[in-house]
């Protein structure tokens, strides 16, 4: 029998705030334990909650960026359970209100390596609420300990209807929907400081059933690769299962990331009572359309209407726009060189192949440093005398690295490195005839109609004048010889 993968996500996003949920206590990472509490957070006697209204500001903006549609009135519900994380022993949530409904996230499915812009989907969401985060358990030998520098942090649950049928899906999913949360401002969505946190439930069907199997939640998934391969091992096992005839129990599953097996954590026969009820310290939130409007105005491009404006605008192709758009900053930073140079395929292809290159060097530590010591109007001037022939191809690396280290003219740099010091004729001309004499397949490919050939001997033109000769005038010679030949 062929079965089909069917998957939801649960992705909890902490939304970027100055201060928590429900008090003024800072958020952070990273401090000494216990440090970012107040009594609110402590659930100390007396201590009551008020809302934040930046993070509501947040979560309807993520809303509406996601096509959700905006509650006019939500409230706050107390989801009650006895677990260390949690001071109160309950946590402040959203249960039968949450502040957005529907939407979707566009993804690309996954394919071969390509040039243009795959094939796209939409996956539907079921809602998005907002809630408190807990505090973490560090667990050493000696036992575990409770740091509540966590608990309390604004905390986004974005649910995902069971839509996507493999774990490629699954990680093209969550790499848009990071995307979409950095682009807004939401979030940082660092996985490694607990930011983006995700937990995957997953069944099997026969093919075309539209019925649903039994699920499994899998949960330790923190990268987005281990998310894709935690899934991809979960559909497999649960496969295995059926083909031997077994039956799957509806569990909870935990995947280590680094030896790629899953355990079972505990058996889920039925889903758990909170025994949720509206919290009474707490008013409800009542969303009007003013409110709606003043955060739609601050509703950024999302990231793949960018990416088609791209290829659209500057004729860039997929393989550039796929490395720019997923950063803001980057993104940012081409469009300015492109506009102000007009030369948006050289602005795309010095960002990644050399600006990158300082960045995973370790010369500059981000994006915004690039842009500080290489600007927009510097960078686009060093890419015009690219484009002129002045600076050869030859010379990019050292020109760039120049520009990022010296607070010389680009016109100083290039005579600092002879760049000024043309060819004559005479030198032009028997470095295309050495060219041409030393690369037999491509004079054949040329005289057999292959123009794009020609591009063999201007490197070899290229390397031996090295910088010294202008592009066009070795294009012209080379033709001129080329139909001598």
């Amino acid at each position: 029998m062929n079965y089909e993968a069917v998957i939801g996500l649960e992705v909890h996003v902490q939304v970027r705030t100055n201060s928590k949920m429900f008090s003024r206590s800072a958020v952070g990472y990273g401090q000494p334990e216990n440090s970012l509490t107040d009594p609110v957070v402590l659930a100390l006697p007396g201590a009551l909650p008020v809302m934040n209204r930046a993070a509501l500001d947040q979560t309807v903006k993520a809303g509406l960026m996601l096509g959700c549609a905006i509650a006019p009135v939500c409230k706050w519900d107390r989801k009650n359970y006895f677990y260390p994380d949690s001071p109160k022993n309950y946590q402040i949530s959203q249960y039968d209100q949450p502040l957005c409904l529907g939407g979707s996230v566009e993804i690309e499915l996954p394919g071969p390596a390509r040039n243009v812009m795959g094939e796209h989907k939409r996956i539907p969401l079921t809602r998005i609420h907002l809630e408190e985060d807990v505090g973490k358990l560090n667990h050493g030998a000696g036992g575990s300990l409770i740091d509540y520098n966590r608990a309390g942090t604004p905390l986004m649950e974005i649910v995902s209807e069971p839509a996507m049928r493999s774990a490629e899906e699954a990680f093209a999913y969550l790499t848009a929907l990071k995307a979409i949360m950095i682009y807004g401002g939401i979030s940082d969505c660092d996985m490694e400081k607990g930011q983006l946190r995700c937990d995957a439930n997953i069944s099997i069907r026969p093919a075309g059933d539209p019925g649903l199997g039994t699920k499994v939640e899998l949960k330790n998934l923190n990268s987005i690769a281990f998310v894709r391969d935690g899934i991809a091992h979960e559909i497999k096992r649960q496969l295995g299962v059926a083909e031997r005839g077994g039956t799957i129990v509806q569990e909870t599953r935990d995947y280590d990331g680094q030896t790629g097996r899953s355990q079972s954590l505990r058996s889920k026969e039925m889903a758990h009572d909170y025994r949720y009820f509206p919290d009474p310290d707490l008013m409800p939130v009542r969303v009007d359309e003013a409110w709606k409007a003043r955060l739609q105005a601050e509703v950024p491009e999302l990231p793949f209407d960018k990416q088609r404006r791209f290829a659209e605008t500057y004729q860039v192709p997929y393989t550039i726009t796929s490395v720019l758009v997923p950063d803001p900053a980057l993104g940012a930073y081409f469009e300015e060189i492109a506009r102000l140079s007009g030369e948006a395929q050289l602005a795309g292809n010095w960002i990644i192949n050399t600006g990158l290159q300082f960045i995973n060097e370790g010369q500059v530590a981000s994006v915004a440093e690039l842009r500080a010591k290489i600007p927009p109007a510097r960078a686009a001037e060093f890419i015009r005398a690219r484009a002129a022939g002045i600076v050869p191809s030859t010379a990019t690396a050292s020109v760039s690295s120049r520009l990022l280290t010296s607070p010389a003219t680009l016109g100083e740099i290039i005579k600092e490195q002879g760049l000024d010091a043309k060819a004559d004729a005479g030198e032009l001309e028997q470095w295309c005839r050495t060219a041409i004499a030393e690369n037999a397949k491509a004079l054949a490919d040329f005289k057999a109609g292959k123009d794009s050939a020609i591009n063999g001997f201007k490197g070899s033109v290229m390397k031996a004048a090295k910088g010294k000769a202008d592009p066009k005038q070795v294009d012209a010679a080379l033709r001129r010889l080329l139909a001598q030949a």
